[in-house]
């Protein structure tokens, strides 16, 4: 990114970033109010910059992204498919809508709080109650609901619909 507030103009490691790590946990307060400030100025900033030179239709996923009720506009079934993961503001889900229409499809992955916890998660006020972890866990229908809960076959059974429908607009 150019963004003057990049992580690289900051020295930090990007991908170390992405990770579930305790460098990540040591600026992600500052990273939450820095994206809190982008989206105050432009809603759409962050959308945007996830489909950067992406075609039609743009599928939304990750932890509370939801989605388009209708109809596939012309030709949509033979477009290629755009993977959004990580939504996780109702303005983004918004802006999705409003640029691709029904072409848009959300999933939300869940686990249970003992699932989490098992997987090294801990809860941290401010952080985990914040909108940028739980903006969409209301108000919001998603198209598609996998529940990640460690058991592979249940999980297989799951994405399978979804796998389908995906290769189905390819």
């Amino acid at each position: 990114p150019t963004d003057p507030l990049s992580p690289q103009e900051h020295g930090l490691d990007f991908q170390r970033l992405l990770d579930a790590s305790a460098y990540k946990e040591t600026y992600r307060q500052d990273m939450i109010r820095w994206g809190e400030e982008k989206r105050r100025t432009d809603p759409g900033f962050f959308c945007r910059t996830a489909v950067e030179g992406a075609a039609q239709p743009v599928w939304v996923s990750g932890g509370s992204v939801r989605g388009a009720h209708g109809a596939r506009g012309a030709g949509a079934d033979r477009a290629p498919v755009q993977v959004v993961s990580d939504t996780r503001r109702l303005s983004d889900v918004e802006w999705f809508r409003d640029v691709y229409g029904d072409l848009v499809q959300t999933v939300r992955v869940v686990a249970t709080e003992e699932t989490r916890k098992r997987r090294s998660w801990i809860f941290v006020a401010g952080v985990d109650d914040a909108e940028s972890e739980c903006g969409l866990d209301q108000g919001v229908t998603f198209d598609w609901v996998i529940t990640n809960d460690g058991d592979e076959r249940s999980l297989d059974e799951q994405l399978e619909p979804l796998l389908q429908s995906l290769r189905g607009r390819l």
